[in-house]
């Protein structure tokens, strides 16, 4: 890569993030002053675990979006605009298969659905006045935020909201920036081992679920079994292996919890 690429690179970052932060501070969800300083200072410091557990995270990310070839203009918009890790992970990984754009996108559907749940009960504890901020609020929605938030016994101001929720998604992207710059300085051998991140994140997202319930790990174990039952009779391209194995994990979780709530309710 030339000199000349490399400035036209920075000079593409560097316009992205300027325009990113005038829409965001110019936007709908900050088209008013924060009146608030001291909610909004009490959302970053809820955040600071958060910003803690990403960083890391997002330069793994950044390290391996560099090994498998992709830019880092690329790298930006990814966890600008997608902005969901484990399914950046998991995203990187099927295009490292070769696996085409439609199957990653539904994949990353599948994956993300949750957050419909989440974010359908995080806006009963939003006050109505922020409705025409919802999407947004949905975008930044996270586990980890979600759950910050959702802890939060009173109602929730638009500037504690934008205090843990902001925080969140800048140390993501920077994070990824950050990676993307280490893992073209770091030896090869040690870019090429940060790969274990992928399954040191879902082991990390995966074992405490499975700690509050068991029905977690089984669903894990049979996601898993049908993943490679598909890979060994090599039916199908690899990438609908994953699929099928999810869908069907998760439609058995569905009747589980179905059940479940029948039996509660009733």
């Amino acid at each position: 890569m030339t000199s000349i690429e490399v400035k036209t690179i920075i000079f593409r970052i560097v316009v992205i993030l300027v325009v990113t932060i005038i829409l965001v501070s110019k936007g709908a969800f900050m088209e008013t002053v924060v009146v608030n300083k001291s909610s909004y200072k009490e959302g970053i410091k809820k955040a600071i675990p958060i910003v803690m557990g990403y960083i890391p995270v997002a330069i793994a990310f950044g390290v391996l979006s560099k090994t498998i070839g992709i830019s880092m203009f690329e790298t930006f918009l990814f966890s600008a605009f997608v902005y969901a890790g484990a399914s950046q992970f998991m995203a990187l990984n099927l295009i490292a298969l070769g696996v085409g754009a439609g199957e990653i996108i539904l994949a990353t559907f599948l994956v993300n659905f949750r957050h419909f749940i989440m974010s359908a009960s995080l806006v009963t504890k939003i006050s109505k006045d922020l409705k025409k901020h919802f999407p947004l609020i949905a975008f930044w929605n996270t586990d980890e935020v979600f759950s910050v938030l959702s802890f939060e016994k009173k109602e929730l101001t638009k500037e504690f909201i934008l205090g843990v929720q902001f925080s969140a998604y800048a140390a993501w992207v920077l994070g990824s920036l950050i990676g993307y710059v280490l893992g073209g300085i770091m030896p090869e051998i040690l870019s090429t081992s940060m790969g274990v991140s992928l399954y040191a994140l879902f082991v990390a997202i995966l074992v405490p679920e499975i700690r509050k319930s068991l029905k977690v790990g089984i669903l894990a174990l049979l996601s898993g079994v049908i993943n490679a039952f598909l890979g060994y009779i090599n039916f199908l391209p690899s990438g609908w292996n994953i699929i099928i194995a999810i869908l069907v994990a998760s439609t058995v979780g569905m009747l589980i919890f179905d059940e479940k709530g029948g039996k509660n309710n009733g």
